[in-house]
């Protein structure tokens, strides 16, 4: 099966979270957009539209509106909308992904100490194809989170510029996500 340490050839990831800026996505240097906006009416379109520049896409599960984040969710979108993979906080579909084969970024928010354990005991269970850590913006915590773990590190929220990008990447993150159009 493809990993997604495969797919990843520029260290930026497009998060869109406008569709007017999906087109900035198509167009940048970016081979990989999280597609964080979007509802059950044209998320097949929306995906389609990335699939066919020749990108991989990732849906949020949470953020579509009128696609429940649930089992039957999930299970839609892998048959219906088929993109590369999902993303959520929420460790139940990311298991639910897993099972139906569709790649899955478990997406987790540090706010302290304890919820970098929490986040490493919930993705032991859930055994997601990545982790995107938030806010991405802590170089010695996503250090300390690749060698808690083997799973890739995606460094995403509150990226502002290169400079940022550049130190997560160097903190051992494969890939950070930016919501900024700068830097596709």
């Amino acid at each position: 099966m493809y990993k997604i340490v495969d797919m990843v050839d520029y260290q930026t990831i497009a998060a869109v979270q406008k569709e007017e800026d999906l087109d900035r996505a198509i167009e940048g240097r970016v081979n990989v957009v999280f597609l964080l906006t979007g509802s059950i009416f044209n998320m097949k379109q929306l995906v389609d539209r990335v699939k066919n520049a020749g990108k991989h896409v990732f849906i949020h599960m949470e953020f579509i509106e009128g696609i429940a984040a649930d089992r039957s969710g999930v299970a839609y979108v892998a048959q219906h909308v088929k993109p590369t993979g999902i993303i959520s906080t929420k460790s139940n579909l990311i298991r639910f992904a897993k099972e139906m084969n569709v790649m899955a970024i478990q997406r987790i928010f540090l706010i302290d100490r304890s919820a970098v354990a929490r986040g490493i005991k919930s993705v032991e269970s859930s055994v997601p194809d990545a982790i995107e850590v938030m806010p991405g913006i802590m170089p010695r915590i996503i250090r300390e989170m690749t060698n808690m773990t083997p799973l890739p590190i995606i460094a995403g929220g509150l990226v502002d510029n290169q400079e940022e990008i550049d130190e997560s990447l160097r903190a051992g993150a494969l890939a950070v996500s930016a919501g900024s159009t700068e830097l596709w």
